[in-house]
């Protein structure tokens, strides 16, 4: 039964499989953040736009151990910057474990890169808030009230790195690198294409290209994670299967609803 719980954990703490109560809370506005009315002339093409949410059911093994969903909410501008706002939050577990975690990312729509980013952690009776404000043009983050520490080029946090991958070209037998997250320890970030299937899931039946993801982390997208990934093999690159054999099961996310998308 805790292993249930830990599977669930160990997912937010990558944010790679996200999840929610059947709709997600609003969050409050953050600060210095003001809503954008539209794309501005020089944004970058996207697969993706304001509305887009991905619901998604979450299994340890046989076992329904959550809900999950990925939204992409609006369009804010962070300290002068149009940005995309993503919201990729979690909600489950067992009676006396519960999970109720939520990432926000911030990046901007004319380059990718991370302005902002907010964990908040609810697991049992672990609860812990991180708020990052990363500047790309100066090359620093800060977390919380620590002092600025240096961030790489271009940088990508946990969420905007799963958007970012959707805009890129992704042969078959082909291995890409991205040393773009914005701790410098994680990187670099490898992308290994492996085939292209047809799947089957809730939300119904796909062509794939399916992903290999490494980060330099601890975690299901480790090295010793050997996660994979499933996305629709068409301009929208929606992610709707993520499977993860690690050392205490397999922990599998599996897309049941769409909506908003392009």
């Amino acid at each position: 039964m805790m292993i249930g719980s830990r599977a669930l954990a160990v997912m937010a703490a990558l944010a790679i499989a996200s999840g929610s109560l059947p709709l997600a809370a609003q969050a409050p506005e953050a600060a210095g953040s003001r809503a954008v009315q539209r794309l501005p002339a020089n944004a970058v093409a996207v697969p993706f736009m304001v509305g887009e949410r991905l619901d998604y059911e979450v299994r340890f093994g046989a076992l329904k151990v959550g809900n999950g969903s990925m939204e992409v909410r609006e369009i804010e501008e962070v300290r002068g910057r149009a940005a995309w706002h993503t919201v990729f939050t979690i909600s489950g577990g067992m009676p006396f474990y519960r999970v109720n975690d939520s990432y926000e990312s911030w990046f901007d729509v004319t380059t990718l890169n991370s302005l902002r980013y907010h964990q908040d952690v609810d697991e049992g009776s672990y609860e812990r808030t991180r708020r990052y404000e990363i500047f790309p043009e100066r090359g620093m983050f800060r977390e919380n009230e620590s002092p600025e520490e240096p961030t790489v080029a271009n940088p990508l946090d946990d969420g905007s790195f799963l958007y970012f991958v959707r805009t890129v070209p992704l042969d078959v037998g082909k291995s890409y690198e991205f040393p773009r997250y914005f701790k410098a320890a994680g990187n670099p970030v490898r992308i290994q294409v492996l085939r292209k299937e047809t799947i089957t899931v809730p939300g119904g039946t796909y062509k794939t290209v399916v992903l290999q993801p490494t980060f330099q982390t601890k975690g299901i997208f480790s090295k010793n994670g050997r996660a994979e990934v499933w996305i629709t093999d068409d301009e929208r690159r929606l992610m709707v299967q993520m499977k993860s054999k690690l050392s205490f099961g397999s922990l599998n996310l599996y897309l049941r609803r769409s909506s908003g998308t392009k």
